[in-house]
């Protein structure tokens, strides 16, 4: 089984959520790439069971500056048959627009006709230790669902 982990930071703690995850398939005996979403294509998917992204979310709701090509290129793909999990760091003195990117790439995996194999994570700022586990049982449910 085969993994790709996209994410986009500015702080640090995107990168951090998709370390964890991209450790978390590895534990799982996926193979995992890991890339910086300025880095990525989105037919980075092509050849993957399982598709994750982890984006932040800029000022009052913006998707990643960096991001806006491949989230375009994500909604306009046909991933029938991957495995999608989105999971991302904001921060919650956005008040509504908390991780409100996180949200939208999961409607853009939907839109591009992959299968949710988990919620949507939404964490503030930097993940702690509950944050790791409920990442831990993200990466579960994804591979229970690509198998």
């Amino acid at each position: 089984m085969k993994a790709v982990v996209v994410f986009a930071t500015i702080t640090g703690n995107n990168e951090d959520v998709a370390d964890i995850v991209t450790d978390a398939l590895e534990d799982h005996g996926v193979e995992v790439e890991e890339t910086e979403m300025t880095m990525a294509d989105v037919a980075d998917f092509d050849d993957a069971d399982i598709c994750v992204v982890c984006p932040y979310t800029y000022d009052e709701g913006a998707l990643p500056d960096e991001g806006l090509d491949f989230f375009d290129d994500l909604k306009e793909a046909d991933l029938t048959g991957k495995i999608y999990g989105v999971a991302g760091s904001g921060d919650t003195a956005y008040a509504d627009d908390f991780c409100v990117a996180v949200d939208k790439f999961g409607d853009a995996f939907a839109t591009a006709g992959a299968t949710k194999g988990a919620d949507n994570v939404h964490i503030n700022l930097a993940p702690d230790e509950d944050d790791i586990k409920t990442l831990d049982q993200f990466v579960a449910d994804l591979v229970k669902k690509a198998q």
